[in-house]
Parts: structure tokens; C-alpha cells; sequence
């Protein structure tokens, strides 16, 4: 047997396993005031794998509701409630991301989903075959009580509800939003 022992005789075995070229784009959740380190790391990955970047902002406080004639439509879950600008809220996000990723020869599109953020990400994941979704792990500090109440872990029910691959970017303790420097 003077054979090399590694190499598999043709037609003997298992198919062996071929790695196919990902070309699904990348799917980023995006929140208010989440740090560029997110964004950076989506693009990075983005570019590195020739795909397209999709940010995504998912609005809480709304959801998705059927209409008679079959369209679907976003309501607000408390007609009545706080009177936040959602589309000021998702136009500065946008905004903040044209900066950071305008320029960058980066192929990248913004979009506003409702309803509960994993669901929200999973469908649009599934819809545009996303290859991997990327999201933030949460801040400690201010404001991360209320956010951990109305989002949860989206990391993980995503790995729980999709079988995408999910790249969670660790957001440093002591990572602040400027807005939020000298309030303890």
C-alpha cells in the first residue's frame, strides 16, 4: 500500500462537501444611537464578500396589520400613545449611515420594517435571501433597561427563528453615544 493515506480514491466515500460562493447580501439591524462600530463591521464584511449591505431599522411600535383588500400596513400599536417621530427617527439613522457608508463603493440600501425586531429581520432576511444578519449586542447604561424590555435579545431569538447565520458585534461597556456622556 504505498497509497497516500489522505487522498480519497475517486468514486469511493461521501460527495465530499463543495463550498459554494456566498452571494446572499448582508442584513444589519439597526437601533437609534447604536454605535458605527456595528455599521463598520456589517460593511466590512459586505465588501469582503462582494455583496450588498442592507441596514435595517425596525420600528417597535408599530406592526403589521392585513387590510381588507389584502395589503399589508404598518399601525401603530397605541394610536393614542407617545408621539414619537418614527420617520424623523428613521430618517436620521438613514442619515447617519450615509455618512459613514457613502463613498465607501459599498453597495447598501436602507429599509424600516414593524413589529417584533427578530421576526421583522427574519422575514427580510428570508425575502431577499440574506447570507448573514448582523446586529449589536445591547449597551449597559441608560435607556438599556427599557431597550432589553421592548427588543429582548434579538440575537438570539433570531438563532432561535431563522437558519441564517447570525454575527452579533460586541458593543464595548464603557461605549457611550455622545448624548448620553454626563448622565449616570
Amino acid at each position: 500500500m504505498n497509497e497516500p493515506a489522505k487522498e480519497p480514491r475517486p468514486g469511493t466515500g461521501p460527495v465530499a462537501y463543495v463550498p459554494r460562493k456566498i452571494t446572499g447580501p448582508v442584513l444589519m439591524g439597526v437601533v437609534p444611537g447604536q454605535p458605527l462600530a456595528v455599521a463598520h463591521r456589517a460593511a466590512e464584511l459586505a465588501y469582503s464578500l462582494d455583496v450588498k449591505l442592507i441596514c435595517a431599522y425596525v420600528d417597535v411600535t408599530t406592526y403589521l396589520a392585513e387590510e381588507p383588500d389584502g395589503r399589508i400596513e404598518a399601525r401603530p400599536i397605541d394610536p393614542d400613545g407617545i408621539d414619537d417621530d418614527i420617520e424623523g427617527i428613521a430618517a436620521a439613522i438613514r442619515e447617519r449611515l450615509q455618512d459613514a457608508l457613502d463613498g465607501t463603493g459599498i453597495d447598501w440600501s436602507f429599509a424600516t420594517l414593524s413589529g417584533e425586531p427578530a421576526r421583522a429581520l427574519g422575514r427580510l432576511a428570508e425575502s431577499t435571501d440574506a447570507s448573514v444578519i448582523v446586529v449589536g449586542t445591547r449597551e449597559r447604561g441608560l435607556g438599556a433597561r427599557l431597550e432589553e424590555v421592548l427588543v429582548g435579545s434579538v440575537a438570539v431569538h433570531l438563532t432561535h427563528r431563522q437558519h441564517r447565520p447570525v454575527l452579533v458585534v460586541p458593543l464595548a461597556p464603557h461605549t457611550r453615544h455622545p448624548r448620553q456622556e454626563g448622565h449616570h
